[in-house]
């Protein structure tokens, strides 16, 4: 088994760090997953068209209460809220991808960090690196319960996936394994900076760089009103035509990554999304997220139905593109 990773995505990064154009005529599409088991089929056809035309799209109906979405964000903002002594007490630990980290994600497409702090929740990486219960009470269980949930929502995509790709159904949940030492799928709290004064309105500013996910599959919850979120399809990535995708606190938006592009033989396309900085007249301050990246456990071996690229490991793929955007270009 080979343990080469082909560098080509973050080549291509190393393009998209232009303004480009945006254009508003793209369709970022609804799918409601409300009586999953009953309408699989249905769903499946919906997720499918939408991951293979966009590789954007977002859920409804996907079963996590509200008031446990909006607890999380309040929980999120608390622990971006404690003091910047107690965070770095808890610092992110790039071969575990768990821990506290700011302003240190370089993207090949800008070269420069992106505009935010993070805080990386993986499950069996996380001895020592939670905040106490006396700095944040609760926090730990209610981060582990959403994190769950997420992974339930998830491996329903996935399945649908795994139906239209004729694998078994279960396939990549097998792989994506939480009570397995070997899990590193990721649930990562995001606080993005409100925009200094004198750089409102300054143009080609990113809080986020252009870049594609490592992941199978990648769920973000956003917050009414803090937008910034674009995607480019990879058809468009030479005229570099972005649409914007309107933050909804009730819809999950999801993209495909690049481990399920290679593990699709390339039907499903990990497509450039980028967080560009609000501009005159939109809301300039705090942007929080939430983002749960479906990465399949390091153990698991990635190979398509139809064997168009060699086999690698989950971690030596993940590895890779970690280690490629942890540095400045260049």
């Amino acid at each position: 088994m080979t343990t080469d990773y082909d560098l080509s995505e973050v080549a291509r990064e190393q393009q998209m760090g232009g303004l480009g154009t945006e254009t508003d005529t793209r369709e970022i599409r609804v799918i409601d997953l409300t009586d999953f088991e009953g309408r699989r089929a249905e769903i499946a056809g919906e997720l499918w068209d939408a991951a293979t035309e966009i590789g954007f799209f977002q859920l409804a109906g996907h079963g996590i209460p509200q008031d446990l979405v909006d607890g999380m964000f309040a929980a999120t903002a608390g622990f971006f809220a404690l003091p910047e002594a107690v965070k770095a007490r808890y610092p992110l630990v790039k071969a575990d991808n768990a821990g506290w980290e700011s302003l240190s994600q370089v993207r090949p497409s800008i070269g420069v960090p992106d505009q935010k702090e993070s805080y990386q929740v993986t499950r069996p990486h996380m001895e020592g690196r939670w905040p106490t219960e006396a700095e944040l009470p609760g926090f730990r269980s209610r981060v582990l319960d959403f994190e769950r949930r997420c992974w339930t929502v998830a491996m329903r995509v996935l399945s649908c996936f795994a139906d239209r790709l004729g694998l078994d159904r279960e396939h990549f949940t097998a792989a994506h394994d939480p009570a397995s030492p070997q899990y590193q799928s990721t649930l990562r709290l995001l606080h993005y900076f409100a925009v200094p004064e004198e750089l409102r309105g300054v143009p080609g500013r990113w809080r986020a760089g252009a870049h594609t996910d490592f992941d199978c599959l990648t769920l973000l919850f956003q917050r009414d009103g803090q937008g910034g979120l674009q995607v480019c399809p990879g058809k468009e990535m030479a005229e570099q035509e972005w649409t914007s995708i309107t933050p909804s606190s009730s819809l999950i938006t999801c993209n495909i990554g690049d481990m399920l592009t290679r593990w699709s033989d390339d039907a499903l396309p990990s497509n450039f999304h980028r967080v560009r900085s609000p501009g005159e007249g939109e809301y300039q301050g705090e942007r929080y997220s939430i983002a749960y990246f479906a990465q399949a456990d390091r153990d698991a071996v990635i190979q398509g139905p139809g064997g168009k690229y060699p086999p690698v490991t989950a971690a030596d793929f993940l590895d890779a593109r970690v280690r490629a955007n942890y540095r400045p270009r260049g």
